[in-house]
């Protein structure tokens, strides 16, 4: 059989992240990619002899995997928090900083202050520091607009940034973040503009909606009328839950079909039985937990037991996650909550692929978007293994090579 590819990559060995055996790996493997589509894996020696491809690329041993996906950013924000930090340090609660204006309305009105352009070269950094790490497809919500033109205009720097880092991004509606200052003890009636004025705003702009369902956030109830308003103008769902204390909300998340439950450190073990009931995946966010000197870890063996999906992100945000490494999320998810390292990186590839509500990517399989990354590493534990430091020697997003370092 005749075979003709537009890229061919040989001489590597695949953590193909499909089938039941740890990482899906094929050793002594090749890619073949037609388009921005693999259409070819396996062994390198079960490539017919008359293969043909536009451009060949060796990878030397080393080893490929899906490229990376962040799927639960904050990325698009001006301003830091390093006072905050500070202020952590010496006893104040990331509950106590909110109620005296900090957090979340302190970047607020950051973002709120910087102009369009502001706001994208602010950005932009991050942004490319992920891509540069394997990262090829990245979720960035809003959240530090708060109002509606404010956050669609988060929403729009956020597709703004990655066009011109080229990666590929989904973008979430998180007005539902916390109440603005200017509806301060009116939580209701910002809820009504939320449900009423924003989401409908955000209708083409927004690929999902999420909210803080929490003490210091939205109630259930509030929640539960955004979720609804997300639902009527055709919006799946996700959900900030029960990071800070057990406020029903993978429940809630769960009752909606939501695409993903986030944080779920006070999640409660109906809170999991329900999100495996529902299909929806539970996303890890080790960087917060970090951050914020946790200890109720997320109920990770009644996770594992009933089979909730789990995904890894970086959580990327200027309060509590102040980090632009995906990799090093993966060796915190294994040193913080104990994950294998072949479930870690099953986090970041086909797991965080379905909390994005993607089918296309996330794996090394025939049909799949053609997005690869490279990595100098000896086996794929290493990716969990590395405190720091870039091992991504290759890219290639959608069937393009954006980096490729020979050896």
């Amino acid at each position: 059989m005749s075979l003709a590819f537009d890229l061919v990559i040989t001489g590597a060995h695949l953590a193909t992240m499909c089938g039941d055996t740890p990482y899906g790996a094929i050793r002594d493997g090749a890619v073949g990619i037609v388009g921005e589509t693999i259409a070819w894996v396996g062994v390198e020696r079960d490539l017919p002899r008359d293969v043909s491809a536009h451009r060949s690329l060796h990878a030397h041993g080393a080893w490929i995997t899906p490229g990376l996906i962040d799927c639960h950013t904050h990325l698009v924000y001006a301003g830091n928090r390093v006072d905050e930090f500070e202020a952590r340090l010496n006893g104040a609660t990331y509950a106590e900083i909110a109620r005296a204006g900090g957090g979340i309305k302190a970047t607020v009105r950051a973002t709120r202050a910087a102009s369009d352009d502001e706001l994208v070269a602010a950005s932009r950094p991050r942004l490319a520091a992920l891509a540069e790490e394997g990262v090829t497809t990245v979720e960035i919500k809003s959240g530090y607009g708060l109002d509606t033109a404010h956050e669609c205009r988060q929403l729009r720097a956020a597709r703004r940034v990655a066009a011109e880092v080229g990666i590929d991004v989904r973008t979430t509606l998180l007005a539902a973040h916390a109440v603005p200052a200017e509806f301060d003890g009116r939580a209701d009636d910002y809820v009504d503009l939320v449900c009423g004025e924003i989401i409908p705003a955000a209708v083409g702009l927004a690929d999902a909606v999420d909210a803080f369902c929490e003490t210091i956030g939205f109630s259930e109830a509030q929640t539960r009328r955004v979720f609804e308003a997300a639902r009527a103008h055709g919006l799946p769902v996700k959900l900030h839950a029960d990071q800070l204390s057990d406020a029903g909300g993978a429940a809630l998340a769960a009752e909606f079909g939501a695409l993903s439950a986030d944080h779920l450190e006070y999640t409660s073990d109906a809170g999991v039985a329900a999100l495996a009931r529902a299909g929806t995946v539970a996303v890890l966010l080790p960087g917060a937990f970090h951050a914020l000197r946790e200890t109720t870890l997320p109920p990770i063996a009644t996770i594992r037991r009933l089979g909730v999906p789990m995904a890894i992100a970086t959580d990327c945000n200027p309060g509590t996650s102040p980090s632009t490494s995906l990799p090093l999320m993966l060796n915190l998810a294994c040193t913080l909550f104990r994950l294998t390292p072949a479930e870690a990186l099953a986090g970041v590839t086909r797991h965080a692929a379905r909390a994005l509500g993607l089918t296309d990517r996330g794996r090394l399989a025939v049909g799949q978007r053609a997005d690869l990354a490279l990595w100098n590493i000896a086996m794929p534990a290493e990716l969990c293994y590395w405190i720091g430091g870039n091992r991504c020697r290759g890219i290639v997003r959608a069937g393009r090579i954006a980096h490729w370092e020979e050896q």
